[in-house]
């Protein structure tokens, strides 16, 4: 089938399913529970078959890794919309804006919203949006990566077992499917994926003036400042950097640190990974790198990084490589004495690599973000209140997480979400839910109409009124 037949048959499906979204009505408390825990049955039930396809996709992908980020995280994110739909869903009674007038607002659902999902967490990402999708009583229609094929040939065949097409359906192909996906008048459009795709993403959805939400990336922070416990920090950023071997959107994507607790720093990255990953090559906890494509972009990022002054050191336990073409694993590496000239400081990483700065105050750390894009996250490290406070509220980034690294994503009471070149919109929980409803003001007139009688002519027993009125 040609790539244009597919793009009319895709015309054609979203079609049909606005069609019978407006034929149905809005779906009721009970339908929209339904929905949600048939996904989350979905995925608690072949869950054994989502990891092997995940491990085929990735070479070797942490079955812990899988369970946790793919499965347990995204059946929580269902189960929390689930429980609380009913009452999310409630119309809003406001107070008489006038004698006798009421005014309400009704949520309402959208429609059908378009999900386009990524390859590194090709469940969470792709159920997770759908868990505010779902609730707010849409449908919805998946485009999967076609760089997990076999995830997302299995979501395809278990969703088509578990949900009627109209109210859930995925559609597989490549590149340039996707980039007709993305030009399809949906009621509102969900893209997760790089910057540089999302800006084309956002120019497809807006010959449309569909909305969108986009889940971006770019370069998270992680600054240390002097009062911090460096081992702590280290710990901490190296477990989100090593877990999917750092191919996350929310994994720090470098660290500034004061000068003279450098050595610290390697001294306790060593100490970190000799505990955590005593083996790297032939360990099933260690995931590969996507595709050899992918491999070559970071291997790249460190030579550009050494020929331009950079000290590299790798964390490679001893008597392993470096890294591996055959396994794809490269281990972390720390990248010191970075400059912004080096293309490891311009694009995000999505992967195993830690470019250190110096900087040695709050105030130049603040100066450095705030003088680049916004990031998805910031983390900060440091003991002080005032100072957390101040690195708050001078910062502008999608989240702020202090002595910790990416804890807020599993938080559903939390909007998870970007910021200017990180994104646009957020989801998780009522956030999740909002997102994807229209809230409809709805008003009613009293019997008498008299809060509106101050629009009919004539006015000039009214303008007296007015003018007191205005220069009271």
């Amino acid at each position: 089938m040609s790539t244009q037949q597919q793009v009319e048959d895709l015309k054609s499906i979203l079609k049909a399913m606005q069609q019978r979204h407006t034929a149905a009505g809005p779906a009721d408390a009970a339908l929209r529970q339904d929905r949600l825990l048939r996904a989350a049955r979905l995925l608690r039930e072949h869950r054994d078959e989502l990891v092997q396809a995940m491990n085929a996709d990735f070479g070797q992908r942490s079955v812990y890794q899988s369970l946790a980020a793919d499965i347990a995280t995204t059946l929580n994110m269902l189960s929390y919309s689930a429980a609380h739909v009913q009452e999310w869903m409630q119309t809003e009674t406001l107070a008489e804006p006038a004698p006798g007038v009421i005014a309400r607002i009704e949520r309402q659902p959208l429609g059908v919203v378009g999900i386009i999902s990524p390859w590194n967490f090709p469940i969470n990402l792709a159920f997770g949006p759908l868990a505010g999708v779902l609730a707010a009583g849409n449908a919805a229609l998946l485009k999967p990566s076609e760089l997990t094929p076999r995830t997302s040939e299995l979501l395809a065949e278990l969703i088509a077992r578990y949900f009627d097409p109209m109210e859930l359906g995925v559609v597989l192909g490549d590149a340039a499917i996707g980039a007709a996906f993305s030009g399809l008048p949906f009621d509102h459009l969900v893209f997760t994926g790089s910057t540089t795709v999302g800006r084309h993403v956002m120019r497809a959805a807006a010959e449309n003036l569909v909305p969108v939400t986009l889940e971006l990336g770019g370069k998270s922070p992680v600054f240390v400042s002097q009062d911090a416990d460096i081992a702590v920090a280290v710990a901490r950023t190296l477990t989100v950097k090593t877990f999917n071997a750092g191919q996350i959107c929310l994994a720090p994507d470098y660290m500034m640190i004061p000068a003279a607790r450098q050595i610290e720093l390697v001294s306790a990255a060593h100490d970190f990974m000799s505990k955590a990953f005593p083996s790297i090559q032939g360990n099933p906890d260690y995931t590969s790198i996507i595709t050899p494509r992918h491999y070559e972009r970071l291997l790249g990022l460190l030579d550009d990084a050494q020929q331009r002054g950079a000290r590299v050191i790798s964390l490679a336990p001893l008597g392993e490589p470096d890294y591996d073409p055959v396994s794809r694993k490269i281990a972390p590496h720390l990248v010191l004495n970075v400059t912004d000239e080096m293309k490891i400081m311009q694009e995000e990483i999505f992967g195993p690599l830690l470019p250190v700065m110096v900087c040695s105050t709050d105030e130049e750390a603040i100066a450095y973000i705030n003088a680049h894009p916004r990031p998805l996250a910031a983390y900060y490290f440091g003991n002080t209140p005032q100072a957390q406070q101040q690195f708050s509220a001078r910062t502008t980034s999608g989240a702020l997480v202090i002595n910790d690294i990416m804890s807020h994503v599993s938080i559903e009471t939390l909007p998870f979400g970007g910021v200017g070149a990180s994104g646009i919109g957020a989801y998780h929980g009522i956030h999740g839910f909002m997102r994807f409803t229209h809230n409809k003001a709805v008003v009613v007139q009293s019997p008498d109409g008299a809060s509106n009688l101050r629009l009919r002519a004539p006015y000039a027993d009214k303008l007296p009124k007015l003018e007191a009125a205005l220069s009271a």
